[in-house]
C-alpha cells in the first residue's frame, strides 16, 4: 500500500470550500431521501399502533443523534474526507478502514441511490398512470427508466464546478424540506381524523418489544441514515474542527423534527389498511390531504424532492472511493480529478453500480441490505470512541462527545439489537452482506500481494 497522505493534505489546501450551511443541507439530503416516503407502509404490517409508530420513530432518532454526536468527535480529530474509512484506519487498521470503505463503495451510496431513484420513479409512474397518461403494464418499465435517466443528470451535475453542485444541492433540499412542512401543517388542518387510538395501551407498549418492532428500526434507521454524512467529505468543509460536528447535530436535529410530526400525519389523515405494504405511502396520504388533484401535485413534488438525496450522496460516495484510490496503488485510478478538482472516475464508477442495481434489484431487496451491511460498519465506528478513551487518551479533541459515555451505548445498543434480529429473521440478507464484506478482504489482500510484488 502506499501512502500519499502529505500530498493529498497539500491538495486539499486548493479545493474550494463549503460553509457550515450546505454541510447541513447534505446531512439533511442524505437522511430526508426514500425511508421517510416508503418506510411506514412496511411498518404497519406488524405495528399497527399509533403509539408503538411514533416511540418507533422517536427512538431511531435518539440512536442517529447519538450517532452523530460520536462521530463529531471523531471528525474533529481525523479531519481528512472518506468517513467511516478514515476513522477505522485510524482507530484499528488500514485493514478495518479498508473493509469500510469497500462497503461505503458497494453498498453505502450506490444502493440508497438507487432506492432513491426507484422511489422517484415509482411516485412519477404511479401519478401517470393515476392520470391515465400511462398504461398499468409499462408502469414498471417507465419507473426503471425514470430512475436511470435522474441517475444519469444528477451525475451530470456533479462532476461540475463545486459552487454549481452547492447551489444545486441546497435548492433541493430547500424545496424538500418545505414540502414536508406542508405536508404536516396541512395533513393536521386538511385532513379528517382516523379512528385510531392516539394514547399508550398495553398493546401498543407491550409490541415495543417484539421482533417486529426491532426488524421495523431497519427501515427507521435507513430513514435516518446519512446522519453522518458531512464525515465524508471533511477535507472540503472550512474549519471542520468547528463545523463538521455542529453539521452533523444540527442536520440530524432538524430530521428528527419533521419525521416524528410527517408520520404522525400519515396516520392521522390515512387509513392503515391503504398504506400496509405500500411503497408509495407520502403519495397515498396526500390525496387524503388534499384531494385526488392536490394528491398528484404533491406525488409529483415528493419526487423532485428525491433529487436532493439521490444528489447528496453522489456528492458523499465518491469521496470515500477517491481516498481509497489515494492511498492503495493498485486503486491510485479512482483517485484521479478533473479541471474541476471533482474525482470524476469514482463518480463514474458509483454511477455505473448504481444503474446496475435499479435495473436488477427491488425496493425492500435493497433496503433490507442497505440496514444490516451499513448498520454494522457504523456500529465499529462508533465503538471506536470508546477505543479511543482508552487507546490515545492524550490526542487532542476539538470536540467530545455529548453525554459521554450513556450516548455512544445508545446507539450500539439501538443498532445491536436490531442487527441481531435480522440476523435471527432474515439470515440471507446477513449473508449476502457478510458476502460482500469477504469479497473486500480478497480485494485488500490482492491490493497487499501486488503492491508488495511491484516493490521488489
Amino acid at each position: 500500500m502506499s501512502k500519499n497522505n502529505n500530498s493529498v493534505m497539500n491538495n486539499e489546501k486548493n479545493i474550494k470550500k463549503i460553509g457550515l450551511t450546505t454541510a447541513i443541507t447534505l446531512v439533511v439530503a442524505n437522511m430526508i431521501g426514500t425511508g421517510v416516503f416508503t418506510s411506514l407502509g412496511f411498518q404497519l404490517a406488524g405495528l399497527p399502533h399509533f403509539f408503538t409508530i411514533v416511540a418507533l420513530w422517536i427512538l431511531g432518532g435518539i440512536a442517529a443523534l447519538s450517532g452523530a454526536l460520536s462521530y463529531g468527535e471523531l471528525g474533529s480529530m481525523f479531519q481528512r474526507s472518506g468517513g467511516e474509512y478514515h476513522f477505522l484506519e485510524k482507530i484499528y487498521h488500514p485493514f478495518v478502514g479498508f473493509l469500510s470503505g469497500w462497503i461505503s463503495v458497494i453498498v453505502g451510496f450506490t444502493a440508497p441511490i438507487a432506492a432513491a431513484a426507484i422511489a422517484a420513479g415509482k411516485y412519477s409512474s404511479r401519478v401517470m398512470v393515476d392520470t391515465q397518461l400511462l398504461s398499468v403494464d409499462y408502469q414498471e418499465f417507465t419507473m426503471k427508466g425514470i430512475a436511470i435517466v435522474l441517475t444519469l443528470i444528477i451525475a451530470f451535475v456533479h462532476i461540475g464546478k463545486m459552487k454549481n453542485i452547492s447551489l444545486f444541492q441546497n435548492f433541493f433540499t430547500g424545496l424538500k424540506i418545505l414540502l414536508i412542512i406542508i405536508l404536516i401543517v396541512f395533513g393536521f388542518i386538511l385532513a379528517n381524523a382516523q379512528n385510531i387510538e392516539y394514547l399508550p395501551t398495553k398493546d401498543s407498549i407491550s409490541a415495543i418489544f417484539t421482533g417486529a418492532f426491532a426488524v421495523s428500526i431497519v427501515f427507521v434507521m435507513y430513514a435516518y441514515s446519512g446522519w453522518n454524512a458531512s464525515a465524508y467529505i471533511s477535507s472540503e468543509i472550512d474549519n471542520p474542527r468547528k463545523n463538521l460536528p455542529l453539521s452533523l447535530f444540527l442536520g440530524t436535529i432538524i430530521v428528527i423534527l419533521l419525521y416524528v410530526p410527517v408520520n404522525a400525519v400519515f396516520m392521522y389523515s390515512t387509513p392503515a389498511n391503504e398504506m400496509i405494504g405500500q411503497e408509495e405511502v407520502g403519495y397515498i396520504a396526500a390525496n387524503y390531504i388534499f384531494g385526488k388533484t392536490g394528491g398528484i401535485i404533491m406525488g409529483l413534488l415528493i419526487s423532485i424532492g428525491l433529487i436532493s438525496a439521490i444528489s447528496s450522496m453522489t456528492w458523499a460516495g465518491p469521496r470515500v472511493i477517491q481516498v481509497i484510490g489515494e492511498d492503495y496503488k493498485t486503486l491510485k485510478f479512482l483517485g484521479k480529478k478533473n479541471k474541476n478538482e471533482i474525482p470524476a472516475v469514482a463518480i463514474f464508477m458509483q454511477t455505473a453500480i448504481v444503474l446496475f442495481m435499479i435495473i436488477t434489484s427491488t425496493f425492500e431487496a435493497i433496503i433490507y441490505y442497505i440496514g444490516f451491511t451499513l448498520t454494522l460498519s457504523s456500529f465499529i465506528t462508533v465503538l471506536g470512541v470508546y477505543v479511543l478513551r482508552f487507546t490515545k487518551k492524550n490526542i487532542e479533541r476539538p470536540y467530545k462527545t455529548f453525554g459521554y459515555p450513556i450516548t455512544p451505548a445508545i446507539f450500539l445498543i439501538v443498532t445491536g439489537w436490531m442487527m441481531f434480529f435480522i440476523v435471527k429473521d432474515k439470515p440471507v440478507t446477513a449473508l449476502y452482506s457478510f458476502a460482500t464484506i469477504a469479497v473486500g478482504a480478497v480485494v485488500y489482500f490482492i491490493n497487499k500481494f501486488v503492491s508488495k510484488k511491484s516493490t521488489k
